[in-house]
């Protein structure tokens, strides 16, 4: 096998990769990736257009240059890791926005390969801010996403505007009066960025409220050490359904993490 042929083998047994590193902000994109398990590719009844579609592409990238970060490999047709366990795999169309993700309903073991990736997701994000807070008492987590606002085709109406911020910050399951320090620097600081040549609309709980299992995990195992703001992008960066990406825009989008992650730790360290 060439060297090309051995890297791209490992690229595709990759489930996630992790960056740990000596700061009290963690970033993640567990939606980023695309890559399906070998035994599963023959039973899904989606295109690889299709599927990307549902996952967070490029979201890797917005978190790519945080010190302390999580990348996720796999697609969420195959192990949902934002989900709880019990609805972790689409198995009905009720579960993934009316699709029809399997020819047949996948055999139970396939089921539990999945599963088990969910299990060692979460065993290791614990044991991973399991350090952090240990070294620095406090600790906040950016649960970085994206999401369709052209829901009506390529050529339909996008989302009215006052329902689809350029940029949610979802809360619901935290205590914000402990975090509200941190939330409303995130929500300002991205609503002063200059992203794409524009200022965008930075709004709370409007499309989505931050009830996936990450920031309900990170809140019930750290109830006054652990913040985790879930961050959803309008694809804005984008386009939904060719998979275009706007350069630009991510990279603005990189950066203005980046500018984030120095502030929070900041605001850390004045409250210690």
């Amino acid at each position: 096998m060439t060297e090309n042929g051995t890297r791209s083998s490992a690229l595709k047994r990759q489930i996630w990769s992790a960056s740990f590193g000596e700061s009290p902000i963690i970033g993640t994109a567990i939606h980023d990736g695309h890559i399906l398990r070998d035994d599963l590719v023959t039973n899904i009844a989606l295109s690889e257009k299709e599927r990307l579609y549902e996952e967070d592409p490029f979201t890797g990238e917005m978190v790519g240059g945080l010190t302390n970060r999580i990348v996720g490999h796999r697609s969420r047709f195959e192990i949902d890791l934002n989900r709880a366990k019990d609805a972790a795999i689409y198995l009905t169309p009720e579960q993934s926005w009316g699709l029809k993700v399997w020819h047949e309903r996948p055999a139970d073991a396939a089921i539990s390969a999945s599963l088990s990736l969910h299990d060692d997701y979460y065993a290791m994000l614990a044991a991973f801010l399991d350090r952090i807070e240990h070294r620095y008492g406090r600790f906040i987590l950016l649960d970085v996403h994206s999401y369709n606002h052209r829901r009506e085709g390529a050529d339909g109406p996008a989302a009215p505007q006052e329902k689809a911020p350029d940029i949610n910050i979802g809360t619901i399951s935290m205590d914000r009066d402990r975090w509200a320090f941190a939330v409303d620097a995130v929500m300002e600081h991205f609503a002063s960025a200059n992203i794409g040549g524009r200022k965008l609309d930075v709004r709370e709980n409007i499309a989505f409220q931050g009830r996936g299992e990450q920031t309900r995990f990170v809140h019930e195992r750290y109830p006054e050490t652990g913040c985790a703001v879930a961050i959803e992008f309008k694809k804005i960066f984008m386009d939904e359904w060719t998979g275009e990406p706007d350069r630009r825009v991510i990279a603005d989008l990189r950066r203005t993490m980046i500018d984030l992650e120095a502030l929070l730790e900041r605001l850390l360290r004045e409250r210690q």
